[in-house]
């Protein structure tokens, strides 16, 4: 797609930017002060979310997205407002808050959901990839919080879930750049969590292993191991939807990846053996 934000198609099916008012799927409602932005939501985890929101109802949904023919037809089904975007552009995020605010307010709930991803040895991995891992995965959804989280801060309410991945937690062979992203995203929302205290506003990183989406055709290798068996992207949904119902901090999916975690973090040592002989 372009490497611009702009509109999703026709009328019907997407959002003219240019236009004074958004252009919403068929049948979309307005809940006011009930906004939800999806990131990624043209496919994996963020299509998913963005089906689970639809489903509790309440929520008047925005998604983003790069492909735009997936976004537009997400858009009509949901329903929700399209706003196709390439967050690996520098400015996109600010542009797709922008957007947002001006055409549904200040959102209740941000799901940092786009990511990218690439698997290699580090030597052989393009300078362009790091720059990309790196944009996506880190520094366009730092940015899309920071322009966004102080209407959530002034309304006194809200929530941002960020997406997070077990690699962020324990590294992960051959995917070195990836892993520090992600890390660096975790230590970001608990930091972040100290500061709303009081606000109103919460954040949760979800974190999970292993899921079944394009994202590893995509990142340059398929997953290939027989164990752990990828989950489907509805289950990290469903963690999603329960982190902002309960308002949880973290949740990892499945639930037992609390266990290397664990191992990982009071016994370095003897995790880094086990690491390096099971791969």
């Amino acid at each position: 797609m372009s490497s611009s934000l702009r509109p999703a198609g026709a009328p019907s099916r997407g959002l003219p930017l240019s236009a004074a008012v958004p252009q919403a799927g068929a049948g979309a409602r307005a809940v006011p002060g009930r906004t939800a932005l999806v990131t990624g939501a043209s496919s994996g985890i963020g299509a998913a979310v963005a089906r689970r929101l639809a489903a509790e109802g309440g929520w008047r949904l925005a998604l983003s997205g790069r492909d735009v023919t997936r976004l537009e037809q997400m858009a009509e089904q949901l329903p929700a407002t399209a706003f196709p975007a390439d967050l690996g552009r520098p400015g996109a995020g600010r542009e797709l808050a922008g957007h947002v605010l001006d055409h549904l307010g200040s959102p209740r709930l941000l799901v940092a959901g786009a990511g990218v991803g690439w698997a290699g040895e580090f030597t052989g991995m393009p300078r362009a990839r790091i720059d990309e891992v790196v944009g996506v995965d880190l520094l366009a959804t730092v940015h899309l919080v920071r322009d966004l989280l102080p209407h959530m801060v002034a309304a006194g309410s809200g929530r941002v879930v960020l997406i997070g991945s077990l690699a962020g937690s324990v590294g992960v062979r051959g995917e070195a750049v990836y892993s520090a992203a992600k890390a660096a995203l975790g230590a970001f929302a608990d930091a972040l969590r100290y500061e709303l205290r009081g606000t109103g506003v919460g954040v949760s990183l979800v974190i999970p292993g292993v899921v079944d989406t394009p994202f590893f055709e995509r990142r340059g290798a398929p997953y290939r191991r027989g164990w752990p068996r990828p989950v489907p992207p509805e289950r990290v949904a469903d963690a999603v939807w329960s982190a902002v119902r309960y308002g949880k901090d973290e949740v990892y999916v499945p639930g037992w990846l609390r266990l290397p975690v664990r191992v990982h973090g009071t016994v370095p040592g003897l995790y880094r053996r086990l690491a390096a002989r099971f791969g």
